[in-house]
């Protein structure tokens, strides 16, 4: 039997080039779903129920495929910090975390469509924020332009200038993917990993 074939259910670029890492040939599949959270959900309960509907949302599409989707949520204290999408938005998150420390949820789902197998799991992030002030704010907007990623955090680029710590079991997941938790995953499903 052939391999089935990997679909990233995804519109992000960093999860397609954390991906691309793995070296397995994939497709993108950009998944139509309302990630407005529900009433009572929590940040994590929040990730990992949008992240199995990111993947149920492309299996029509690709029954026969391998299904890989992520989804990630930040908490400051008990402030649910999503894509600021704004400069003005990006610049009171990056006000609001300086000298503290926020949680990033990174749920992800592999869904065998041909057998309906899923399997979800959730890796947590917690990252400290250096002081940092107005002007770096600035200047670290205008540079990186991080307006659509959770939290206006792009530790990949420079937003790692902002954070004094990262604790955590994968850092591949504050970017989007959790690498570590998808090897096993797709091992699992009989994915060929090198």
């Amino acid at each position: 039997m052939n391999p089935q074939p990997l679909i990233l259910a995804s519109s992000s670029v960093y999860r397609s080039e954390l991906l691309k890492r793995l070296g397995i040939p994939f497709q993108v599949a950009v998944p139509d779903i309302d990630e407005t959270p529900l009433h009572g959900e929590s940040a994590q309960q929040i990730a990992w129920r949008l992240s199995r509907e990111k993947a149920r949302a492309v299996a029509p599409r690709h029954p026969d495929a391998l299904i890989v989707a992520s989804d990630q949520v930040a908490m400051l204290g008990e402030r649910l910090l999503g894509k600021p999408l704004t400069h003005d938005a990006a610049t009171q998150q990056l006000k609001a975390i300086r000298g503290k420390s926020v949680v990033f949820y990174t749920a992800l789902t592999v869904l065998n469509a041909r057998s309906d197998e899923m399997e979800t799991g959730v890796v947590q992030n917690c990252v400290g924020f250096r002081e940092f002030d107005d002007a770096e704010i600035e200047s670290y907007l205008r540079k990186e332009k991080p307006y659509d990623c959770v939290g206006g955090i792009k530790s990949e680029g420079l937003g790692i200038a902002l954070i004094s710590k990262i604790e955590g079991d994968d850092p591949n997941a504050l970017i989007g993917l959790p690498l570590i938790l998808l090897v096993g995953m797709l091992k699992r499903h009989g994915a060929p990993i090198p």
